[in-house]
């Protein structure tokens, strides 16, 4: 007892919190663009803030981003932040393009993290779990996946960086965690995924509970009515998202990081 009493009076106090990233970083599936997106790092920063009620938090994430335009364009500014902790989460875009290379992807993230922990920061980081246990059709891409995580931990471990190793769990693909269009995670794998950096961290009140499976589901589909539903998804999101790469566009042309500055975190 008194050892936990003795970590927790000398734990790392954080006053300012800067995440980089993507969409998934920016909060997509989690509200929306007319009420605002919360996402997992807001989620977190709301966890930080309250522990520490001065914690200022920006999020320079911005959706459709590769892991080197993550660094080109959000890792100049947050330095110039000066955060005590940042998370940086990036490279499921650069493993959706027809030429993708893990090492070049990962160095990327390395750059962030080497930038970021040698001006004194704490930085976090994530695996990411395989999309074709989510979407079928997306199967083609399970070996990139692997080979991404495979590097980000590399990278992680060369730096000090802490890892939420989602890919690990099972859990994470419950289609109950992932929004319609299957590329995005819904508000409740949102707040997995800060739980899951709040634990890699080891953040107060953080724990392995966002390992555990979702309850078993009413009534899981059938066969006939589970190919129905990937043909309608593909039709839906995986043709319009095709198409914008075919045109070399982005789902991010145009926008801006929705929280650049550093603010106060308010409670939700």
């Amino acid at each position: 007892m008194s050892s936990t009493h003795h970590t927790h009076s000398t734990r790392i106090r954080y006053a300012r919190y800067v995440a980089l990233g993507d969409s998934q970083t920016e909060g997509v599936g989690d509200g929306d663009d007319t009420t605002g997106l919360r996402g997992w790092a807001d989620r977190l920063a709301e966890q930080l803030a309250h522990h520490d009620p001065g914690l200022r938090y920006a999020n320079l994430a911005v959706r459709g981003r590769l892991a080197g335009q993550v660094r080109s364009e959000q890792l100049a500014p947050a330095l110039a932040l000066r955060p005590d902790l940042a998370t940086v989460v990036a490279g499921v875009n650069d493993l959706l393009r027809p030429r993708f290379d893990a090492d070049e992807a990962a160095g990327h993230l390395e750059a962030a993290f080497a930038a970021l922990t040698a001006q004194g920061a704490r930085v976090a980081t994530m695996t990411f779990p395989d999309v074709s246990r989510v979407a079928p059709l997306a199967r083609p891409l399970a070996p990139r996946v692997v080979a991404l995580n495979a590097r980000i931990r590399e990278a992680a471990r060369r730096h000090g960086v802490a890892v939420a190793d989602i890919e690990v769990h099972p859990a994470a693909t419950d289609p109950r965690l992932w929004s319609t269009d299957r590329l995005h995670t819904s508000p409740l794998g949102h707040a997995r995924i800060a739980a899951a950096v709040a634990h890699a961290l080891d953040l107060p009140g953080s724990d392995d509970t966002w390992t555990h499976p979702l309850p078993a589901p009413d009534r899981p589909a059938g066969g006939w009515r589970a190919g129905a539903a990937e043909l309608r998804w593909a039709a839906a999101f995986l043709g319009p998202w095709a198409l914008r790469r075919v045109r070399g566009r982005s789902s991010g042309d145009g926008r801006t990081a929705k929280r650049p500055t550093l603010l106060p975190v308010h409670q939700n």
